[in-house]
């Protein structure tokens, strides 16, 4: 069932930025004032910006239906909602229950998505606006990638917080959370799982290493992909530049950039949380 979600997530989030994406289109937001505007496609358009939100609404829709047809005949199954520190679980036999999680389940992946953007406009924010994909990001994320380097790294958590403060009665009315002892604990469960968003850049960043690496030794061919994925290893291998890491031909500073990566934002925090429960103490705060 992780499975089922986690790929109608993905076409969800599909969904979503093509309707983002037609608000780029030239030839969508052009007025017959210039050139580009008395432009028309060859093809008809096929798909408008409501019909794809209609189609967004309808997945989450029909995926709480889904889960409400079948959890209960697997065993009384509770979809669960993986915040890292903090996994609440939702009643399927209920569809009030099983639609809650279904946006929320999207929401996550959706907040996940933009928040990686963030991180890739920070690492590229000094690179010049002629690379298209960097151009592409930055008119996604709007404003905000125009904002102070350190609003853009509070600004996912102070976001997570407020957001888990805003839906902490609804999950409790839900039962699928607990009460909190006083307002300064929610507020430290909201930081907590803002942290954890920290943590997803695990996924994402060892890529672009990975495949900087093999670009440097394998000839992949020009295009603005590759110039971005090489913009972005260089900038993410900067501070490690000066270490000597170069034997021969072979340059290990991607390889240590990726082990870095995983020793700050997978091993440690795991190591942590394991000390932790061996002497049975819990850094979710009730």
């Amino acid at each position: 069932m992780g499975l089922i979600d986690f790929i109608l997530n993905l076409a969800g989030l599909l969904l979503w930025l093509s309707w983002r994406s037609l608000r780029f289109d030239p030839l969508v937001i052009t007025s017959p004032a210039t050139l580009v505007g008395t432009l028309r496609r060859a093809e008809p358009q096929r798909l408008r910006g409501w019909q794809l939100l209609a189609s967004l609404a309808a997945l989450i829709l029909l995926r709480a239906l889904l889960y409400r047809q079948i959890g209960p005949a697997a065993e009384d199954w509770r979809p669960p909602l993986n915040l890292y520190f903090f996994v609440p679980r939702f009643h399927s036999n209920l569809l009030l229950e099983t639609i809650i999680f279904s946006l929320l389940s999207f929401a996550r992946v959706l907040i996940v998505c933009y928040f990686w953007l963030l991180a890739l406009a920070m690492i590229n924010r000094r690179n010049p606006e002629t690379d298209p994909l960097l151009r592409m990001l930055r008119l996604h994320l709007g404003p905000v990638a125009r904002w102070p380097l350190l609003v853009q790294l509070l600004l996912p958590l102070m976001l997570v917080t407020a957001l888990w403060i805003a839906l902490h009665p609804l999950l409790l009315h839900l039962g699928v959370t607990t009460r909190v002892r006083s307002n300064a604990h929610l507020v430290e469960q909201g930081l907590l799982i803002g942290t954890a968003l920290y943590f997803s850049l695990q996924y994402v960043l060892p890529v672009f290493l990975f495949l900087h690496l093999i670009a440097s030794y394998v000839y992949l061919g020009s295009s603005p992909m590759w110039d971005f994925i090489g913009a972005t290893a260089r900038n993410l291998l900067a501070p490690l530049r000066r270490l000597p890491l170069r034997i021969a031909k072979f340059d290990f500073t991607p390889v240590a950039g990726v082990i870095l990566i995983f020793s700050l934002l997978h091993w440690l925090p795991n190591f942590i949380l394991a000390q932790m429960a061996q002497n049975k103490v819990s850094l979710w705060p009730q």
